[in-house]
């Protein structure tokens, strides 16, 4: 079955997932960065996403974004429901590149309180939970973000993404839970230290046969998370660049054993919408090479 293969694929393949789920607040700073200015879509929100669909295909069917190196994608909810060459987004995905699709499915972020911002009510999850399942995707993502070390904040954040991904879970899919630290944070150290133990403790408590992923933003401490990497109730801990740069990001993914890449920024940081395809080809292809380098050559 499709699934079990995408399980295996997810726990085992060496690689790293491509975060390509900008969603509505995001998407003007990926266009940007593309060298698409805002003045293009000005008030047309259509055509921003328009754009930032193109862009993702760009990169989707680009001769080196394939299950070799890239064993996932994470989309946006837009992007899981458009095509790619005539065919459905994730089936393109699974059927002709070989990469395991996920979905973004939060919608963003509470004020702050106790030092953290979690996710707002999802109301809408269970139905795209279930559409999500229809087009053949394999999990999902949501996002929850951690300023200060405060064990009750943190603790909130954690209980948060686990009772999420309770309710993904009985869809028969795999909640990547990502409670990210800033990398602006006083006391980052402290806050990944807290965290930890928060998350270890959560997953303790999972039943058995039940598994989640965890996206976490590279620690200050090598290997802190070693004892959810090795969890067997974790399927795979992967990390985020966080406004890293990718040279920086990949330097500190590869001290941490286990780990693999789930890059946005630091991914397509060097594309631009003036490049030839073959530039452009050639430009992803060296940044999927050095972060598949950090994802499974260690330090």
């Amino acid at each position: 079955m499709a699934n079990d293969q995408m399980m295996a694929q997810m726990s085992k393949k060496g690689g790293f997932i491509a975060a390509l789920d900008q969603s509505g607040g995001s998407s003007p700073g990926a266009l940007r960065l593309y060298g698409i200015p805002d003045s293009t879509y000005t008030d047309d929100q259509q055509k921003m996403f328009r754009l930032i669909h193109e862009f993702r295909v760009r990169i989707m069917t680009a001769p080196a974004f394939t299950g070799d190196k890239v064993i996932g994608a994470i989309l946006f909810e837009g992007t899981m429901d458009g095509e790619v060459r005539g065919k459905p987004t994730p089936s393109y995905l699974w059927e002709d590149r070989g990469v395991v699709p996920f979905v973004k499915v939060d919608r963003g972020l509470e004020a702050e309180k106790d030092g953290v911002q979690l996710m707002r009510p999802m109301p809408q999850l269970d139905q795209l939970c279930e559409r999500a399942v229809k087009l053949g995707v394999y999990g999902t993502k949501m996002r929850s973000v951690i300023n200060l070390a405060n064990r009750d904040g943190i603790a909130a954040i954690a209980a948060q993404q686990f009772e999420f991904g309770d309710q993904i879970a009985r869809h028969g899919l795999m909640p990547i839970l990502e409670p990210e630290v800033s990398i602006k944070s006083p006391d980052k150290k402290g806050a990944e230290t807290i965290l930890c133990e928060e998350l270890k403790k959560l997953t303790d408590a999972l039943p058995a046969g039940r598994q989640v992923m965890f996206k976490i933003t590279l620690p200050d401490e090598p290997d802190l998370y070693k004892p959810l990497i090795d969890h067997p109730r974790c399927a795979r801990v992967v990390a985020l660049s966080g406004g890293y740069s990718r040279s920086e990001a990949c330097q500190k993914l590869a001290q941490n054993h286990g780990m693999i890449a789930s890059f946005s920024r630091a991914l397509v940081q060097d594309l631009r919408v003036s490049m030839s395809d073959a530039e452009f080809e050639a430009a992803l292809a060296q940044s999927i090479d050095e972060i598949y380098r950090a994802s499974t050559a260690k330090m």
